[in-house]
């Protein structure tokens, strides 16, 4: 039987790693991308200690280069197949919006969102060739529900979900599927971004940071296992049945979003503010 090929971003750590080794263990010929070749070492210990090494190719690209990304296009010339695509390649950018510089927005967007165009670009000739494939986004809770001190981080992953939509009905008659993973709170995570926003006393939301960290760190014990995350994309990855648009994971992400569905909005803040700033 042919092997299958899947194509992950991001893997030199998180979830992007654990998705690779599980996608190996599926069976899949794993394309394990990241910006830094040098950091790859830990993702091929994982693989050699799950014997999967011989299924895991570790490859550059750095998506917000047009350069890296056509170079890794052209390689792709090599594949007559390529079964599934997983955009996990990205970060969080934290801090005020009046305290923040466009460029940090622009940044934001060139990752999260720009490169992930511009790779799925580069792999739909091949898929829709095919007229298959399965493209995995791995967006978050934050791209259907805002929190203070992360609206870059937020407004890229709400453009993520708008574009995976109209992605997914796109491809839809050419065989491709597309599928969005949105994790809540995970111990790789977002989190560390608002940890890196300096504690100005001097600035404005000096208080107001002090108490979303204060609430942030207190709930850390309860942030989840990201291996969930990684054999969720594998099931996804590996079924033979169409996916649903949409899967939350984590602990009260489906609630919160059902609360925020049938909650006015103004009772829905009044609520959040209250359990941030008490």
């Amino acid at each position: 039987m042919k092997r299958k090929h899947a194509i992950v971003t991001g893997t030199s750590s998180g979830f992007g790693m654990l998705i690779a080794i599980e996608l190996a263990k599926a069976g899949f010929a794993v394309i394990s991308t990241m910006r830094n070749l040098e950091k790859a070492e830990p993702l091929l210990k994982l693989a050699a200690d799950h014997q999967v090494a011989d299924l895991i190719h570790a490859s550059q690209l750095d998506v917000t280069s047009a350069e890296s990304i056509r170079r890794f296009k052209d390689s792709l010339s090599t594949f007559e197949c390529i079964d599934v695509l997983v955009n996990n390649a990205g970060f969080a950018a934290g801090g005020f919006c009046e305290e923040l510089s466009i460029e940090d927005y622009r940044l934001q967007f060139e990752t999260n969102v720009f490169g992930l165009i511009e790779v799925i670009q580069a792999v739909l000739p091949t898929m829709r060739k095919n007229q298959s494939g399965r493209i995995i986004n791995i967006s978050s809770i934050s791209g259907r529900f805002g929190f203070p001190g992360l609206s870059p981080y937020t407004s890229s992953k709400h453009a993520l979900e708008g574009f995976s939509e109209s992605l997914r009905l796109e491809l839809k008659p050419n065989g491709i599927d597309v599928v969005l993973i949105e994790p809540g709170s995970y111990k790789t995570n977002i989190w560390a971004a608002l940890d890196n926003i300096p504690l100005d006393p001097g600035s404005p939301y000096h208080s107001y940071l002090e108490a979303i960290m204060e609430n942030i760190n207190h709930d850390k014990d309860a942030h989840g296992n990201p291996l969930e995350v990684a054999e969720l994309v594998s099931r996804l990855a590996s079924q033979k049945k169409t996916p649903k648009l949409r899967y939350p994971i984590g602990k009260g992400v489906k609630i919160n979003l059902f609360i925020k569905t049938i909650m006015p909005w103004k009772t829905l803040e009044r609520i959040i503010l209250n359990k941030l700033l008490k």
